[in-house]
Order: structure tokens, then C-alpha cells, then sequence
């Protein structure tokens, strides 16, 4: 069994953090006549607990081609933007701002 001060030194964490994690039992420990103690095993077998498993990606996407994204931005400003010197159409004007 290790002390707090052994495990914070080991794991290069502060005593407080661990014995607030001891309370709220986030870290396996034991408890000896208001002491906390601390079981190496069981701290190696929590500490694996937290490896990262390996990840899949998933297959890549095929992008489209940066003219499809060009030529629909292109429309999408022709059809909701009318330049500076233009005055916009009845149908717009009508539509109050829609």
C-alpha cells in the first residue's frame, strides 16, 4: 500500500487532487482508520483503463471538384445579391426582405 504522497509523486499529481478524488471515488483506494492508502496494482490497473484503444478512420470521402463549390456560390449570389448600381426587381422589392 502507498501513501498520497507516494502516488501524487508517482503520477506527478498535487495530494489534493487525489484525496479529492478519493472522495468522490474516482481513484481506487482504500480507507484504514481515516487514512488513504493506495494499492499499486489496482492504480496500474485503473491507469490502463484511460489508454487510448486504437481508432479506424473511416474511409475517405472523394471531394468534388472546386469548380461544382465555385459555380454554386456563383448562382447563390446571383440570385439573392444585385450590385450596387442595379436597382433590385418589383418581385424583390415586394417580398419585404424574404
Amino acid at each position: 500500500m502507498i501513501t498520497v504522497k507516494e502516488l501524487s509523486a508517482w503520477l506527478n499529481i498535487k495530494e489534493s487532487t487525489l484525496y479529492l478524488w478519493a472522495s468522490q471515488n474516482k481513484i481506487p483506494c482504500r480507507r484504514i482508520h481515516g487514512l488513504v492508502r493506495f494499492d499499486p496494482e489496482a492504480i496500474q490497473a485503473w491507469l490502463k483503463g484511460f489508454e487510448a484503444a486504437p481508432t479506424h478512420r473511416p474511409p475517405c470521402v472523394p471531394r468534388h471538384k472546386t469548380g461544382d463549390v465555385d459555380h454554386l456560390i456563383a448562382v447563390a449570389k446571383a440570385a439573392h445579391y444585385t450590385s450596387r448600381r442595379e436597382k433590385p426587381g418589383k418581385d424583390r422589392a415586394t417580398q419585404g426582405g424574404q
